[in-house]
């Protein structure tokens, strides 16, 4: 081997150590790049290949002659006196492109098949399309769709993120990542609970609204281990890490059941469920709680019933006792007047019908019941039921955030149609509650 081929190939090996590249790729890609050097040579043979040897450092151009099928019929060396400065001059950016390629594919194999993945970044640059995370080697893409609402990502602030794909293209790999997708979750508890990296504890179910709550349903393999206790940690610090890396976002765990009753009343909580009646036919679960548990069951907005739904694929159905108790004893088949007890400008409550009409007074609406022979006539002729004292309509009490319901106001109701306190909600993608 001559001098300069040692300092060549010196340099290759180098080159290929530093890029973590093997020699045999680069060498490849010389020879490639010399045979397009030799056929920009006057005189050149049509077909051609050549060949490096390794431990000499010799370069040989071979000529060859093909049949109609390709085959070789005749090689012989053709390599040109200067073939080796040639060489040099115009296979340098072949090489370093191929060094290129050769980088991209070792970065795409090493994110290849990791989606699901939990990644940690650097936030580069954000606008209203999508945020850009340097992953170290690479950067991540996170699109508008997979960011959480109202969650602001500042440059240079660290966040972990869910890989949800993993693209290969001519600039190098692309790389998805995600921060409102429930498989987020999942890895944030196994960073932080060792008992489910050993298998101990798994995440059965998970249900979320990404920036707002999230419930998981967890269960042990090991009857000595309680699963719950094991995600909350020693005075909650687990959890705790996980909802400050979701910047405040509220985790509900609770335990998983193979029994679909037990299931669905545990997915309620913090809710206490009197009982659970479910509908294999419909998939609806009808659940029944205490008059002053009904707010906290549905949740705000209907949350609280949207995650469970969710978490445990059952339409789940909300009603209070007293509402049961009404259904039970006649009432779900009446025609129920709609309208709503108003002030009016003397002060008086009176009855204003939905459908329009001159307001009735409690004292007028009185006298026609007791001219009517009983409520069961004034319901058939349209009008209320009953005058409440507190000025609540008819049947708002088990309403959600009515006067009776936890936390709400005081100001008079609306009448509605019995079952109107219940609440409905799909096990749907969506998750919206149903009417």
């Amino acid at each position: 081997m001559s001098a300069a081929n040692f300092e060549f190939f010196d340099a290759l090996g180098q080159i290929a150590r530093d890029k973590g590249i093997s020699v045999e790729t680069l060498l490849d890609a010389l020879a490639n790049a010399l045979v397009a050097a030799y056929k920009r040579l006057p005189n050149a043979a049509e077909e051609a290949v050549v060949t490096i040897d390794p431990d000499s450092g010799e370069i040989r151009v071979y000529g060859q002659e093909l049949d109609e099928d390709g085959n070789v019929v005749r090689e012989w060396d053709d390599t040109p006196d200067n073939f080796g400065r040639i060489a040099a001059q115009t296979a340098k950016q072949v090489i370093l492109q191929r060094i290129r390629d050769a980088e991209r594919d070792l970065k795409y194999e090493e994110y290849a098949g990791r989606e699901g993945d939990i990644v940690t970044g650097i936030i580069q640059q954000s606008d209203n399309r999508y945020t850009l995370l340097d992953l170290g080697r690479v950067e991540a893409l996170m699109p508008q769709a997979e960011q959480v609402p109202y969650e602001r990502y500042e440059h240079g602030s660290r966040v972990k993120a869910y890989i949800v794909e993993v693209r290969k293209t001519t600039k190098g790999p692309q790389i998805v990542v995600s921060r409102s997708h429930p498989g987020l979750i999942k890895r944030l508890f196994e960073l932080e609970v060792p008992e489910m990296t050993s298998g101990v504890v798994e995440i059965k179910a998970a249900a979320r609204e990404p920036g707002h709550r999230t419930k998981i349903a967890v269960w042990s393999n090991d009857p000595n281990v309680d699963p719950v206790g094991a995600c909350v940690g020693a005075r909650g610090a687990r959890v705790r890490m996980v909802t400050n890396e979701l910047r405040g976002e509220k985790v509900d765990i609770v335990p998983y059941s193979d029994d679909p009753v037990e299931f669905v009343a545990r997915a309620l909580q913090p809710a206490k469920v009197r009982e659970v009646r479910l509908d294999d036919e419909t998939g609806t679960a009808t659940v029944i709680v205490g008059d002053y548990q009904l707010s906290l069951a549905i949740g705000k907005e209907g949350q609280n019933a949207r995650l469970a739904a969710r978490l445990t694929g059952w339409r789940i159905d909300i009603k209070s006792e007293s509402r049961l108790a009404e259904e039970e004893a006649g009432y779900s088949g009446e025609e129920w007047a709609e309208g709503e007890w108003i002030e009016n400008e003397a002060g008086e409550m009176v009855w204003k019908p939905a459908g329009g009409g001159e307001a009735v007074s409690a004292e007028e609406w009185s006298r026609q019941v007791a001219d009517d022979d009983g409520p069961a006539a004034a319901v058939a002729d349209g009008a209320p039921e009953a005058a409440p004292d507190s000025g609540d309509a008819p049947g708002s009490a088990d309403a959600p955030g009515s006067a009776d319901a936890p936390g709400s106001g005081d100001a008079p109701g609306s009448a509605a149609l019995p079952g109107a306190a219940t609440e409905a909600v799909d096990a749907a993608p969506s998750g919206e509650a149903a009417p």
